[in-house]
């Protein structure tokens, strides 16, 4: 049987705070946070994105894990969200709290990337489809 991404789970700080921007930012609807606020999914398409509270993530890894911060570089990693509005979709984080790390540009197969870092720092691209 094949093998399929199921979620992206972000450990983050404030697990309603996080869901609370991407739902503002991008447009995705909840799809639920347990009661200790510790654990919350979108509905963002075919792969869920997942938040963790920093805690939760600590009590199932027990040696630990980079926490991800603005302040930091971001990782060698990132969401790609895809939009045919990606000035507006980055204007909108930004004014919601996310932090511009490379203004959107037309790439030479006629894709516009642009890149913000999330409220805990997580690396996300937003672009358009990429018409192959």
């Amino acid at each position: 049987k094949m093998v399929k991404l199921g979620y992206t789970i972000l450990y983050v700080a404030d697990v309603r705070k996080s869901i609370e921007f991407y739902e503002s930012a991008f447009g995705f609807q909840r799809k639920f946070i347990t009661p200790e606020n510790d654990y919350g999914e979108l509905l963002t398409g075919e792969t869920t994105i997942s938040f963790a509270s920093l805690e939760l993530a600590n009590s199932n890894l027990r040696n630990g894990f980079l926490v991800s911060k603005q302040a930091n570089k971001p990782f060698g990693i990132e969401l790609g969200l895809v939009t045919e509005n990606v000035h507006q979709v980055i204007e909108k984080a930004i004014e919601l709290g996310g932090i511009s790390v490379e203004e959107p540009k037309e790439k030479p197969w006629g894709q516009t990337v642009g890149y913000i870092q999330d409220l805990d720092g997580f690396l996300l691209e937003i672009c358009t489809p990429v018409n192959a």
